[in-house]
């Protein structure tokens, strides 16, 4: 081990639909933004204060496909990924860097209809010797216990 690790794990609401990229060789990407919420208490005023923060998901091929399909804007999602920097340059010809989250697995955490929750609430990988089918596998929380649980974490 070479003592270093890029490990990201957030639990969030997307801000917006993904929208998807692709590419001429078939592959494709997709990008949602997450909003993370931190709160805590002002000591002096008792006043409660939230701050959100911002984070670029990037999900890759099948994955961002079943991301397309299934995700909204508002739900809650488990991503679990790497953090990602780059370089590029605007038109002025200024450096820019933007700093993004390349998701590897994610769970859906928003409850939904009976129909549709057995199809939404999946873990996803972006591992490509995965099958399909090992891609997506039913949660065994009902909509009930999940809606009861929502300060349980999804590990």
């Amino acid at each position: 081990m070479n003592g270093t690790v890029n490990k990201v794990m957030l639990i969030g609401h997307t801000g917006d639909e993904v929208k998807m990229h692709y590419f001429e060789g078939g592959g494709c990407i997709g990008r949602f933004p997450l909003a993370t919420n931190d709160s805590y208490t002002n000591r002096t005023t008792g006043e409660r204060i939230t701050n959100t923060e911002w984070h670029n998901v990037v999900v890759r091929n099948k994955a961002a496909e079943i991301c397309e399909k299934y995700l909204k804007k508002g739900d809650k999602i488990y991503i679990e990924g790497r953090i990602k920097t780059r370089k590029w340059k605007d038109d002025q010809g200024n450096d820019r860097y933007s700093t993004e989250i390349q998701c590897t697995e994610f769970t859906f955490l928003t409850p939904k209809t009976e129909n549709a929750s057995s199809q939404r609430q999946g873990v996803a990988t972006t591992q490509p010797q995965q099958s399909t089918e090992n891609q997506i596998q039913n949660t065994s929380q009902t909509d009930e216990s999940v809606a009861n649980n929502e300060d349980d974490l999804p590990f």
